[in-house]
């Protein structure tokens, strides 16, 4: 499973036509225009029913949508750069991982928590981002207690010439502390140290429940003991900054925005969704499968989980499902959940002129990656138009030999290509490399030309 917090985007998502959204992927996904205009089309209606009536938007079911696809042609990208373009708790789960209910395994309801957590994380984020200059202030404070604690007066002694010089001392070492003269000054804090009882779990659908609610069960069992710590004013601001900016965020108001982000902005993304469609007149293992569909089928429908930050209702979290349908198909899955994916797109697999511009065109390209990478070792690396196309011409060459990983492939082909300039460049005396077509076919003419080296070294 793995979870990716969306970055922050200066464009606002509600003034994005469906034509501009498939402008914004096409930044970082090359071709399959169909998928990224089914995506467009769901986030869009995901908008417009946010200006309905409430008893009408109650009605409007997400159209989920299911792309078919072999792998590394872009399917996971393309829902992982709407929900970052959406600013939505994005989550990306396979249905393999999970069993059916009675068997040992991952809880299909356990892709609703994670959502949940990361959707709390986010709303967490964005509250101390708006607290933080407030936080700070808070922590100038608490560290000008410690630099210049209270000075006892004589009995004879002035109160408010006292107040007077402690007040100009205090705005010296202000201006000192902001100019960071201070900062490794020595000074004593409370820390709070972590304390995690050793407690082992069964891990199971059953014992998951249980762990949800044990730390709220027993908050004093987590808690740690406070600890006179010896930190330098660098090290104290950091933590003090972390409890204040704490103590200004209502846990409980996040909480209750990121279960109503979830439910009305949340995507779930279920790949592998055909290892678990089950194939005519086999046996055995395929019951589970079908029991897997059929614990998914709820989830998708609609249904209420309950989370340690609330109940969440999924009736309108967008799912997008994918699979290479290789051995099954589409029609293998349970009618019912066939039902609950009613777009279904087909992803086109990729091919040399598709190689080229994936390694050129792209914000984050393959290219521009190992030129910034080798950059930081003063490496000045050019790569050439034909040396680009030899490159994929490659890539497309042991695709269509050995296994087709699609445009993971570009990934293997580029390392192994640049193994030599990775490994020297520390130590290279001439810090200007350039990789055309001679060069590629000297690092990897041999390794595609002999099959069997191919097949594990590429």
């Amino acid at each position: 499973m793995s979870i990716s917090l969306p970055e922050r985007t200066s464009t606002s998502i509600d003034s994005l036509t469906p034509r501009e959204i498939v402008a914004e992927l096409d930044k970082y996904v090359v071709g399959q225009a169909k998928a990224k205009r089914a995506v467009a089309i769901a986030l869009r209606n995901r908008l417009r029913r946010q200006k309905l009536p409430a008893e009408l938007a109650e009605d409007v079911a997400p159209k989920n949508i299911l792309m078919i696809g072999p792998t590394g042609v872009g399917k996971t990208e393309i829902a992982r750069r709407l929900a970052r373009l959406a600013q939505s708790p994005f989550i990306k789960v396979e249905a393999s991982k999970f069993t059916e209910v009675g068997y040992v395994g991952r809880d299909v309801e356990s892709m609703v928590r994670d959502l949940v957590e990361l959707a709390v994380n986010m709303v967490r984020d964005e509250r101390i981002e708006e607290v933080h200059a407030k936080a700070e202030l808070n922590t100038e404070e608490r560290l000008l207690d410690l630099l210049l604690p209270p000075r006892p007066g004589a009995p004879d002694e002035d109160p408010g010439r006292i107040r007077d010089e402690m007040h100009g001392t205090r705005q010296r070492m202000r201006e000192q502390l902001r100019d960071g003269r201070l900062d490794d000054r020595v000074v004593e804090v409370d820390v709070q140290e972590k304390s995690f009882p050793s407690i082992e779990f069964i891990t199971g659908s059953s014992m998951e429940e249980v762990g949800v609610n044990l730390r709220d069960m027993m908050p004093g069992l987590f808690q740690g003991r406070s600890k006179r710590r010896r930190v330098t004013v660098a090290e104290a601001r950091e933590r003090l900054t972390q409890e204040e900016e704490q103590k200004l965020i209502d846990m409980e108001a996040v909480a209750a925005a990121a279960v109503e982000r979830v439910e009305q902005a949340g995507i779930i993304f279920v790949d592998e969704i055909d290892k678990i469609a089950g194939r005519e007149g086999s046996h055995g293992p395929e019951v589970s499968r079908e029991g897997v569909q059929r614990d998914i089928l709820p989830i998708v429908e609609g249904t209420t989980v309950n989370t340690k930050h609330g109940m969440v209702r999924t009736d309108h979290i967008l799912f997008i499902a994918a699979g290479a349908f290789h051995v099954s198909k589409p029609s293998d899955l349970i009618p019912e959940l066939q039902g609950r994916f009613p777009i279904r797109v087909e992803l086109e697999p990729l091919g040399q002129a598709e190689f080229v511009r994936i390694l050129t065109e792209p914000k984050s390209a393959l290219v521009k990656q190992y030129i910034a990478l080798l950059a930081t070792e003063g490496v000045d690396l050019r790569f050439t138009d034909d040396g680009v196309a030899t490159i994929a011409e490659f890539a497309t060459i042991v695709n269509e030999r050995t296994e087709n990983i699609g445009a993971r492939r570009l990934h293997t082909v580029m390392e192994r290509l640049l193994d030599e300039v990775s490994f020297d460049a520390p130590t290279l005396e001439d810090k200007s490399v350039t990789i055309d077509a001679t060069y590629v076919r000297r690092m990897l003419a041999d390794i595609v030309k002999n099959e069997d080296l191919s097949r594990y070294i590429l």
